[in-house]
């Protein structure tokens, strides 16, 4: 009876994964983000502001705003919510301002009754916004093109929401491996999702939307007592198939600087988590469905091995050939493909990430930086 019940979790949560690895993450495989894609000629058709929002940021400030400055496709305006820093971040954007016509700050010195994480600041700095087109990301990102403005404006054409990707700095270390990975299967889902016709989230990092989208949604009131939930909360409000596209031409990847300890990253990763239960139904589901299987996958099996490790090797090894192969495609894609050789041990690494952060949706943390 013990090895019927394993050998059909095994066999069902196996058969799921591969599934969700052909039908899913095989259209980011096979997506076309050449630049044929992405025309620059495309650049002048519309004007776009860039909205920062940065809290004691005065290190990353110094050095990202000027590359950002230094787009060839100009922003019309680039503001930054200076939102209650106690370093010198308002000094050392005054000083960039007076080099730049198109630079704007907002300072806040107080915060609205009520608001939790830094929605409050982005919404001052939307509601400042001129141009139609907003562009978002933050001030530890930097842009691996100056091209990135230009391709981003070109990727999101007719669409009302654009979906990019952030990959983090690599640094030494097996926290900075896994991060990076954490970050890829991330981006993995919400982008081949997207292309399925079910987008779900983006990456505040890199996102460009429409600022009318934002206010006939009602900004962020839904979900203004959350502290998380900027960009993946009001993207799963705002985004369906034909209004959202997804941009992954390498101009339009933002480099962006990953927690350097275990504690950072693990009070960073309960606050994004906590979201994810307020995500529609369905995404839920779809969600929940591929990481309850893939956890299956490995303990059903490990368990089988002690019945039948001749099944338990073999189903092992077809997922993981599928897994690889769609993997090496994608990494390649993403300008990441010395990863592709640790897959192996990050996706079962992955379950331990499952198990620790099982208490995440508990989190009442009501900060954001």
């Amino acid at each position: 009876m013990l090895y019927s019940l394993l050998l059909l979790t095994f066999l069902l949560a196996t058969g799921i994964q591969i599934f969700y690895y052909l039908f899913f993450f095989k259209r980011l495989a096979d997506y076309d983000c050449g630049r044929e894609k992405f025309p620059l000629s495309a650049k002048e058709d519309f004007p776009a502001d860039l909205i920062i929002c940065a809290k004691n940021e005065e290190k990353n400030l110094v050095q990202n705003i000027p590359r950002i400055l230094n787009q060839n496709d100009r922003l019309h305006k680039l503001l930054v919510v200076n939102d209650n820093s106690d370093d010198k971040s308002l000094y050392i954007l005054k000083e960039i301002q007076k080099k730049s016509p198109t630079f704007d700050i907002i300072n806040l010195t107080h915060t609205k009754s009520g608001a939790v994480g830094k929605k409050y600041a982005l919404s001052v700095g939307i509601k400042n916004a001129d141009a139609d087109v907003l562009l978002l990301t933050d001030a530890d990102c930097e842009p691996l093109s100056n091209d990135w403005v230009g391709r981003m404006k070109a990727g999101l054409g007719d669409k009302e929401i654009g979906l990019g990707y952030s990959p983090y700095a690599a640094y030494p270390g097996l926290l900075n491996l896994f991060i990076r990975y954490e970050a890829v299967w991330t981006a993995v889902q919400y982008l081949s999702f997207a292309l399925a016709g079910l987008p779900y989230m983006g990456v505040g990092r890199n996102l460009i939307y429409r600022k009318e989208l934002f206010a006939r949604a009602g900004g962020f009131a839904k979900h203004a007592h959350i502290p998380t939930g900027d960009d993946d909360l009001f993207i799963n409000a705002v985004a369906r198939a034909d209004n959202t596209t997804v941009i992954l031409h390498p101009d339009t990847f933002i480099l962006s600087e990953p927690k350097r300890d275990w504690r950072s990253y693990v009070r960073q990763k309960r606050r994004h988590l906590s979201a994810g239960v307020r995500y529609r139904l369905r995404h839920q589901i779809l969600l929940g469905l591929l990481s309850a299987t893939h956890f299956l996958h490995y303990t059903s099996g490990i368990a089988l091995a002690f019945f039948d490790i001749t099944i338990f090797f073999t189903l092992l090894a077809v997922r993981l050939s599928v897994v690889l192969w769609i993997y090496r495609r994608i990494l390649k894609k993403l300008n990441d493909p010395k990863m592709w050789l640790w897959i192996p041990f990050l996706d079962f690494a992955y379950l331990f990430f499952y198990l620790f952060f099982a208490t995440a949706l508990m989190n009442t943390n009501k900060t954001w930086n």
